[in-house]
This record gives structure tokens, sequence and C-alpha cells, in this order.
């Protein structure tokens, strides 16, 4: 049985934890002691509790992060009552502030603060190296009932925390062989070419590293090449900043660009302003499908952006993106963070509004988090921000942004990736900005009251039913003509891969049908459009 056990929770089963990996390939001579294990939100903390201890680990190392830190507080917490010896390790983004921790590390033994690439295993050989306590109070449970921990809810206790700091990357082994043909087949691979962040964005972790550390380049290619050879296609770049070294950037871009092949799909996250002629010519060559690009606008506002010391140049962005959408196939995804401080939901539709027009495939709007250690709580108290307590610690309201108008703010982001950013609404979404009139903003935020006033709910819709609400909004609220209202979400329907008619319209048709034939031929214009769609 393995003495050391990765593990961690995902948020989805097709995501794959890049940091466990990178762990396993600095273990050194520890590997062969170590398994690794991933869970994801959908399974109960009890059951993964009890695959973990079926492997009897005497340390467990897991990586918390802010989508998962509740579920692991749970494990962490029935661990620890279940198997008190076992020493617990925790990393991660959530445990990276030591002044800052969350109540799950008051239930660890240790916290690595930083990149655990190498400390994790000088940690491990420490452990190791040491007979565990008498009596079998280790992996195997306590000899009695008296060395268990107290009963009472919210006990905790100060972990020893070690400080990692930023890991010299020529030390740190590649990690990408420990992903599984399994893995290969049904997860998502990510891949990093660096680390760190010259930029110190307020909000966001990386502004804590004031530079980028490159893995060595040769090394890096080489096991792309690998990945590839073992059927790799899909490939999820984690890097914060891809193209701020061009040379690199170009080198990798060329690197996959003399590889193409069915399938292939890459994904890189590039500063927003930094688009050099020669980085253009590169990403102009690659076929359609095959490239996504990551732009981080978060706010058009030049004052709010300098407030929170973030340096880019709107105008140069808009540039940007006018070159990405009209001479590239690449599919552009842009973010905006919604409750920067100081900004007010007219900047914010504006913001909106600007991404609209230079046509971006995506819009995510994203509300501010508080992460860990991050410098964004400097400006609590001027701006009146107050964020939730629980995970993800999203702003629930700030001096510029009341209650109110933020849960409106994160309803209109919900239902914007429903129908905006899914691809599932694509002629649906030109036709409702068509015949809302006026800013796009202000006519999804319509749609978006609307709908919360029609469902109560922002999730568990599905998507016939939400289908069949766009279509009742544009007949009923807009007016649309009902054949082109119904015709046209029928084909995104059916765009969409799936087969067969929309039931909303087949049962119309059918009910309509027998009306006619009691009533004779009058009808509604809505039932005669809905009928000819799906006939």
């Amino acid at each position: 049985m393995p003495e050391i056990l990765l593990a961690t929770l995902n948020a989805k089963y097709i995501h794959s934890a890049l940091g466990l990996r990178c762990l396993m390939a600095n273990l050194g001579p520890l590997r062969e002691r170590a398994a690794m294990l991933e869970f994801d939100l959908a399974q109960r903390p009890l059951e993964v509790v009890e695959q973990m201890l079926a492997v009897s680990p005497r340390i467990v190392g897991l990586g918390v992060y802010i989508w998962n830190v509740a579920q692991i507080t749970e494990v962490v917490a029935l661990l620890k009552r279940l198997r008190p010896g076992m020493v617990i390790v925790l990393g991660g983004p959530e445990v990276i502030c030591e002044t800052d921790l969350p109540p799950v590390a008051g239930l660890a033994d240790y916290v690595i603060a930083g990149e655990a690439d190498l400390e994790f295993a000088a940690l491990c050989q420490a452990i190791l190296a040491t007979p565990p306590p008498a009596g079998g109070a280790d992996a195997d449970g306590p000899s009695s009932a008296s060395e268990r921990p107290s009963q009472s809810p919210g006990m905790a206790r100060r972990p020893r925390v070690i400080r990692a700091g930023h890991a010299r990357l020529g030390d740190v082994a590649l990690p990408y062989e420990f992903y599984t043909d399994a893995d290969i087949a049904h997860r998502i691979v990510y891949v990093e070419a660096s680390r760190g962040c010259p930029f110190g964005c307020e909000f966001c972790l990386s502004s804590i590293e004031a530079s980028v550390r490159q893995f060595d380049l040769s090394l890096f290619l080489r096991a792309m090449e690998q990945l590839l050879e073992r059927g790799v296609r899909h490939f999820k770049f984690v890097d914060r900043t891809f193209n701020l070294n061009i040379e690199v950037c170009g080198r990798v871009l060329e690197f996959f660009l003399a590889r193409l092949c069915d399938g292939l799909f890459l994904h890189f996250e590039m500063v927003p302003d930094r688009l050099p002629v020669e980085l253009r010519e590169v990403l102009a060559r690659f076929p359609p499908g095959t490239l996504q690009i990551e732009l981080g606008i978060q706010t058009f506002n030049d004052e709010v952006a300098r407030r929170i010391n973030r340096r880019q140049d709107c105008a140069q962005i808009a540039e940007n993106l006018r070159f990405l959408r009209q001479e590239t196939r690449a599919h552009l995804h842009t973010d905006l963070i919604i409750g920067l401080p100081g900004e007010r939901i007219d900047s914010i539709a504006d913001g909106f509004d600007r991404l609209v027009a230079l046509d971006a495939h995506e819009i995510q709007m994203g509300i501010l988090k508080r992460l860990r250690g991050v410098r964004i709580i400097r400006h609590d108290d001027a701006w009146g921000m107050v964020y939730s307590p629980l995970p993800p610690y999203e702003l629930i309201e700030s001096r510029t942004l009341d209650f109110p108008t933020l849960q409106r703010l994160r309803r209109f982001a919900r239902y914007w990736d429903l129908i905006g950013n899914s691809g599932n609404f694509v002629e649906t979404t030109l036709l409702l900005r068509a015949k809302g009139g006026g800013s796009p903003f202000a006519g999804f935020l319509r749609l978006s009251d609307w709908l919360f006033a029609q469902t109560g709910r922002q999730h568990a819709i599905a998507l016939p039913r939400l289908a069949e609400l766009v279509f009742d909004y544009l007949t009923r609220v807009l007016e649309c003509d009902p054949t082109v209202a119904a015709e046209t979400v029928l084909r995104d329907y059916r765009r969409s891969g799936r087969a067969g008619d929309l039931a909303f319209l087949r049962d119309d048709a059918d009910r309509d049908t027998k009306a006619h034939r009691a009533a004779g031929p009058r009808r509604s214009d809505r039932r005669q459009a809905r009928h000819r769609a799906a006939g």
C-alpha cells in the first residue's frame, strides 16, 4: 500500500489536477511509495474518505482551491475523526497566504504556502523517516477511544506552516507523464510553459509574484511532442501571460502549426493589449476550430483600472480584438469583472456593449471575488466592499453597487452564460439584440429580469425549457414575428447537435390541430408559427 496519497476534488470530472501531477513528478525516490486520486464535486465527502482510507496512506496531500474548500474541509474533518494519526498536508491557492488561512487549515498538520513542487517531497521524506506513533494511532486508527479527538464541532489548532515561495523551475521535473491514457481519453490536459505575472492587478493571486519564470523550452516542447504522440489533442495552457515573451510564444505556436492534425485544440490566455506584428502573423495561420484565446480585459474604465493597479491600453485592446476577430479564425473568450472598487452599473454596461460591438465570441461576466492574500482588500473601507464569508467569497455589496443591483447582475451573468456564451442560441441572441433595440446590455438585462420573474431560478433550467422561455419573450415582450422566432430558435436547437423538434413546438402544434378540428380554422399567430416550425 502507498504511504503517500495525493488527492483533490476537481470542479468537474472532465478537469484534471495539474498541481497533483507536479507534486508526483517531483517526489523523486518517493514516487514508488505514492498514489494519486482525483475526485469531483459531484462526489460526497464520505464517499471520498472511504476511497482514500482504502489506500491506507500515512500522509495525505490535498490541493485546496476556491471551488473545493468547503468539501475539502469536510473531508479533512472526517479523516481526522477516523484516523487522527494520519498526517494531513494542505497546499494550493486557498492556503497560499499564511496570515489569511481558511478554517480547514486548523484541522490539518501542515500547510505549504506557495509552490509545493519541491517542499512537499522534502516534508514527506522527513515524516517517513520518523516512525509512526506507538499504539497504532496512525492510518490504521487509534488503539483506544481515549486517543480519538474531541467530538465537539469546530475543534481547530494551528498547523505548521511551511513557506515555499516560488520554485526555481530549472529544478522542477515536468509532470506530463502522469497523465494516464484514461486522462487523455476523457479529461482536459493542462500544461504550463511559464509561471507568474509581471502585472500587479490587485484582485488576482498572480499579483503576489511580480515576475515571470519560464520552463526550459526545449524540455517543454519535447514533453508536448510526447503528449501528441500519446493522442492528446486538447491542450489548455494555464500560463497567465502566454504572449508576454513574444519569442517563446512564437516558438510554441510554430511548434503546433508544424503538427496540425484533426481535433487539435489549443487554449491560451494572452495579455489583451500585447499583439505585435510577428505574433499576429503566426496567429492568422491557424485554421478554424484550433485556437481559443482568452483575453482578460476585466474593465474598460480607466479610472477603475488605475485604482486597482491594472495597467492596460484600452484603445489597443479594441484594435487587437478587431484584428483577431477579422483576420484570424481564433475563438475569442473575453472576461469582465463585475464589482471592482468604484465601478458603477453604467460603466459595466459600457464594457459589455464594447465587447458586443467588437463581436467577441464569449463575454464572461464574473463577480469580483475576495481571494486570500490579494491587495484588493485595501479598498474595503473606502468603497464599502462587502464579500460573502462563504466560498467563492464573491462581492455581495459595495458603495456603488447595492445588494439588489449585484443580485440582478449575478443573474445577468448566469443567463448570459446560458444564452449568449453557450453556443446554443447563436442566431437567437442576434435576434434578441435586433428586436431589443438600444444598448445590448440594457436589452439583455431586461430579458434577465423577465426570465427570473418567470422561473425564480438561475440554475437547473433544461435547454428545451429555456428555448421555450426565450421564444415566449421574443413573441410576447418584444412582439417578434412568431414564425421568425420559432424558426430561429429551432435552427439553433438543431445546430447544437440535438435531433428532432422542440417538444413545446410539437405539443402546441398538436393541440392547435385538435382545436382547429373542433372550432374551425381560427388559430393564433403564435400557434401557426409553432406549427410551421415544428413541421
